[in-house]
């Protein structure tokens, strides 16, 4: 495992190397298969998590069955923290998209560290507020933007975490189907599809299998604004 993986983390930083490593060695590993489901929504499941390699996603099922991808998580990104400051029953289920290895630490290792080092507690309150942050993103994204402003504004998301760029443009391998790129939306699959067509044609971007290239950055930003 690479430990500068572990330090990108909110939970590490502003931590000393020899607190980092100590921190490190209080944590267990857990190792997912493509499609293993971490925990699910409503389970009483306490622990956090760093995501070490792979991607997970965080999703949320309505009372019709239809299902909502909240976040997709890759290497040095975190969850779990909720229920630290607030124990209670899970509130997504967390599935990995890929193969993944995840560090976890343990609810009542994690509140020792809390009172002892002040760091790692304002490090999980700026995830927190990084998290409220985003959803009121989403909620006026839904709001105020269009199907297609959404979409290029999670190619955009995508993009920064998980963008390779290359002589041609940003290649994004993101393992979504497109299924779960409508979930990530909040539309229907078709019209997620219909957007990226669009985009295609325009020369914004070129469709791969479970992956996107950005030929047009520029392009693609202005349509999210």
């Amino acid at each position: 495992m690479d430990p500068e993986v572990l330090k990108q983390a909110p939970l590490f930083r502003g931590l000393e190397d020899d607190a980092v490593a100590a921190l490190s060695a209080a944590m267990g590993t857990v190792k997912l298969a493509r499609g293993e489901v971490l925990f699910h929504e409503g389970d009483s499941e306490d622990r956090l998590y760093v995501v070490v390699s792979g991607k997970i996603k965080l999703g949320r099922s309505g009372s019709a069955g239809r299902e909502n991808l909240l976040a997709v998580l890759g290497p040095g990104q975190m969850f779990g923290e909720l229920s630290v400051f607030d124990p209670g029953p899970r509130s997504t289920t967390a599935t990995a998209v890929t193969p993944s290895e995840l560090r976890v630490l343990e609810h009542d290792e994690l509140n020792g560290w809390l009172t002892g080092n002040p760091e790692v507690a304002q490090g999980l309150l700026g995830q927190l507020a990084g998290r409220l942050r985003r959803a009121n993103d989403v909620v006026a994204d839904l709001v105020f933007s269009d199907v297609p402003g959404r979409v290029a504004k999670a190619l955009l998301d995508l993009a920064s975490r998980f963008g390779d760029r290359r002589d041609d443009g940003v290649h994004v391998h993101h393992d979504l189907t497109q299924e779960e790129l409508a979930q990530l939306v909040g539309a229907s699959r078709e019209t997620v599809n219909k957007a990226l067509a669009d985009f295609a044609a325009r020369g914004w971007i070129r469709l791969e299998p479970r992956s996107v290239t950005l030929l047009d950055v520029e392009r693609v930003e202005r349509r999210a604004r």
